[in-house]
């Protein structure tokens, strides 16, 4: 009869330790990332809600679409493609609008809610480090609302197209027309464009707001706000300028004028001769831009690690 002792790893009396790679395995940024999405399900809902507005005032002025398309042919040809792409063209903006909206309100809200609420003594009994669970919040700005607004961006263009054809075939008309005239594959990918630029720009706006919602001990929107108002009013009573007003103008819509090239007149889409890519990307503001953003993400974890609940 023999013996095998027990090893000290095998023990139930010695606790075991977590490795890198178990916590690896364990994925805790997905997690995390999931966490989120459980637990702040409105930020699909919000803008799931605008498509379905944009769909039905779609469908009400797709309605006059076969009465559009028998006077096409006493107009030219640009003003031809215009009425036709015209509700295609305008159809994702307010989607995108949302999204971002959707985006600011989050930030704000996103580690000051759990500081409000007392979750955070929960969360930080898990094994998921502060770097992880700012870099999970920021994930929602940054990647998982953007990808929201671009599906349903291009849903509600298919859907919008579908039901085009189908007004047209049940007037006895041909959709041929409206096909030729749509951007089918320049639509999807200057959509996907202007959100990556966009998320690119407001990438200092997004830190700082969750920087703030780290600090904030009450109201983090007027935290937020505070600091730029009242710079902004000395400004002006000191040396009647208006740089402040100015720079923030140009971080709000900077990526508009960076990004695309100014349309035609009359044109309501953009196509993708007007992409500046290599303009965007050599732009001082844009970097810098994202450095300020990667501090005050690093401030940020800096924060939890030390703040508790309020």
């Amino acid at each position: 009869m023999s013996f095998h002792p027990q090893s000290s790893s095998d023990s139930p009396l010695v606790p075991t330790v977590r490795t890198h790679g178990t916590l690896l395995a364990t994925r805790p940024l997905y997690w995390s990332i999931r966490r989120e999405l459980w637990e702040n399900r409105s930020i699909a809902i919000a803008p799931a809600a605008v498509a379905a507005v944009v769909l039905f005032a779609s469908l009400i002025n797709m309605l006059r679409l076969p009465a559009r398309m028998t006077t096409l042919s006493a107009l030219d040809p640009a003003r031809q493609h215009a009425a036709l792409v015209r509700p295609f063209g305008m159809a994702p903006a307010p989607i995108m609008m949302a999204t971002f909206i959707v985006a600011f309100i989050y930030c704000l809200d996103a580690l000051y809610g759990e500081r409000r609420d007392r979750s955070i003594l929960f969360w930080k009994s898990l094994p998921v480090s502060d770097r992880t669970t700012v870099l999970s919040k920021a994930s929602v700005p940054f990647l998982i609302l953007p990808l929201i607004a671009f599906a349903l961006g291009v849903a509600t263009l298919a859907i919008m197209l579908l039901l085009s054809t189908a007004i047209l075939l049940v007037n006895g008309l041909s959709p041929a027309r409206l096909w030729a005239e749509l951007r089918l594959f320049q639509e999807p990918v200057t959509m996907l464009y202007g959100l990556t630029i966009h998320v690119l720009w407001f990438a200092p706006i997004y830190g700082w707001l969750l920087l703030v919602s780290a600090w904030a001990r009450r109201m983090p929107v007027l935290w937020a706000g505070l600091p730029f108002f009242t710079i902004g009013i000395v400004e002006w009573l000191g040396f009647r300028t208006n740089h402040l007003a100015t720079f923030l103008k140009y971080r709000f819509t900077g990526a508009m004028t960076l990004g695309f090239s100014r349309p035609q007149r009359g044109a309501f889409t953009f196509d993708l001769s007007q992409l500046e890519l290599l303009r965007f990307l050599s732009t001082p503001g844009l970097w810098l831009g994202l450095l300020a953003a990667a501090a005050c993400l690093a401030a940020a974890v800096r924060l939890r690690r030390d703040r508790g609940p309020i």
